[in-house]
């Protein structure tokens, strides 16, 4: 009997502290606890931010149409406040000024055709007039072409009435190609870039360019491109995002929990013991 007491003795003597108890330890599934939570936390503040904006960018595009923003609102034309509104245009296009901006559409690939409209008042709008495929011409038969002077004061062009959706001026992106105005190529629809490889800054040219509905081509119009191609789409995979990073920070909480109550540890023992 005094054998079996001796023998075990050093499995009883175990630490009043939890031998899988680590300061370290607690510190660093702490840290992780609240980055975790935090990054969940921020991904449901991005999901409300995302489900406003679409809630406000449907309303937009299926408002009646309204006249574009005159000249002296254009300051006040930001991305949140405007962006894809449905406006309306009546004027002349300068059809020998057009642009053709690289596209990838479901029509394929090929070019938008983003062509200045003069107004009534004697501004520029730059308007996207469609979409042509990428055939043999397509983009060099619209040489480059810098204007002189007051270019809607010569505009002889018919008049035409456009509808279609206001969309801010493009930037290059980490993973856009940078525009060439000397080589006449173009990735993005960058309007003052446009604007000025095209000598319209005598013009008073609007900060935004608006995205023609389908069939708004004035017949006998160069190309007859087609319109009405604008996505209007935002990926939405934050609460997704969210319940990953919840799931982490509990994860990680529960592992910490194991270590620290030393039921590892105690597993281990039972197995060395057996």
């Amino acid at each position: 009997m005094a054998g079996d007491d001796r023998a075990a003795a050093p499995r009883s003597a175990v630490p009043a502290r939890r031998r899988g108890f680590s300061p370290l330890l607690a510190a660093a599934a702490l840290l992780l606890i609240v980055l975790f939570a935090g990054l969940g936390t921020w991904q449901v503040v991005r999901l409300q931010w995302k489900l406003d904006l679409i809630a406000r960018v449907n309303a937009r595009v299926h408002a009646a149409p309204a006249p574009a923003p005159p000249r002296a609102r254009w300051a006040g034309i930001t991305s949140a406040s405007d962006e894809y509104r449905r406006v309306t245009l009546h004027g002349t296009y300068l059809y020998d000024l057009t642009t053709p901006v690289q596209a990838l559409t479901e029509e394929g690939s090929g070019y938008w055709l983003l062509t200045p409209l003069c107004t009534a008042d004697g501004s520029v709008v730059i308007v996207n007039r469609g979409f042509i495929p990428a055939e043999p011409g397509a983009r060099t038969r619209y040489t480059p072409r810098h204007a002189a002077g007051d270019v809607c004061a010569t505009a002889r062009a018919t008049a035409a009435d456009v509808t279609g959706l206001l969309r801010t001026s493009e930037r290059n992106g980490l993973f856009t190609r940078t525009n060439d105005p000397a080589a006449n190529r173009w990735y993005t629809r960058d309007v003052a870039a446009v604007a000025a490889a095209r000598g319209l800054g005598t013009a008073a040219v609007a900060p935004f360019f608006v995205d023609a509905g389908a069939h708004q081509n004035p017949p006998g119009s160069p190309d007859q491109p087609l319109g009405g191609l604008t996505v209007v789409n935002f990926p939405n995979s934050h609460l997704v995002y969210a319940i990953t990073w919840y799931a982490l920070a509990l994860m990680v909480a529960g592992a910490w929990w194991w270590v620290a109550s030393g039921r590892g540890q105690d597993d281990d023992d039972d197995e060395r013991h057996d």
